[in-house]
């Protein structure tokens, strides 16, 4: 995708996002809490810093360990959260139950219709998009944006991941459970966003 700059010249987007870095005070809670939900490994870690993998890349997350930051407040602007997008409805439901049996559960879930999604808080308070693409296409997903059900609801449709989990295991297709229900008019004041 490109578009014009001011100068007239072509801007150029990024061929991928590579990495975000977290500035912490809480640095042995956070690199062990990355390393547990990403299942990541350290390409290198220091007292001061940790650069963490999870797949091809020499590192997606890298947290700085600065010990006189003041926690984050409450109700500030900023980065609401960081998605990652999981292979298949189960791996991400399977992987919501094996971070569950170690308490970290989601602050909340959520069917966005182009996504199913769990959000997850880190010990400092920011939020990770966990997902799964509800459509085969990304053409597909594009069209759900542009629908009368989309326009009336752009937020989605709360779930349970455990029943959710239950269903699918009781053999429910996933094209089944990741159909978003229609439940008329949502808006952000009607889910608990953190």
């Amino acid at each position: 995708m490109t578009g014009l700059g001011a100068t007239g010249a072509a801007i150029v987007s990024p061929d991928k996002l590579a990495h975000f870095v977290v500035r912490t005070n809480k640095y042995a809670a956070m690199v062990d809490w990355y390393k547990t939900v990403l299942n990541a490994t350290a390409a290198f870690e220091s007292e001061a810093l940790a650069f963490l993998r999870y797949d091809d890349e020499h590192h997606r997350v890298a947290l700085l360990n600065i010990p006189d930051l003041a926690d984050q407040p409450a109700g500030i602007v900023g980065v609401h959260h960081v998605a990652f997008t999981y292979s298949s409805l189960t791996v991400l439901l399977e992987n919501f139950e094996r971070l569950a049996a170690l308490g970290i559960d989601p602050v909340y879930t959520i069917n966005h219709g182009p996504t199913t999604s769990l959000y997850y808080a880190d010990p400092d308070g920011n939020q990770l998009e966990f997902q799964v693409e509800n459509f085969a296409t990304v053409e597909e997903s594009g069209k759900f944006f542009f629908s009368e059900v989309f326009a009336v609801n752009p937020i989605g449709v709360e779930f349970d991941a455990a029943e959710l989990l239950a269903r699918l295991r009781a053999g429910e297709s996933e094209a089944v459970l990741k159909a978003r229900p229609d439940i008329g008019v949502q808006t952000l004041a009607d889910v608990k966003l953190r």
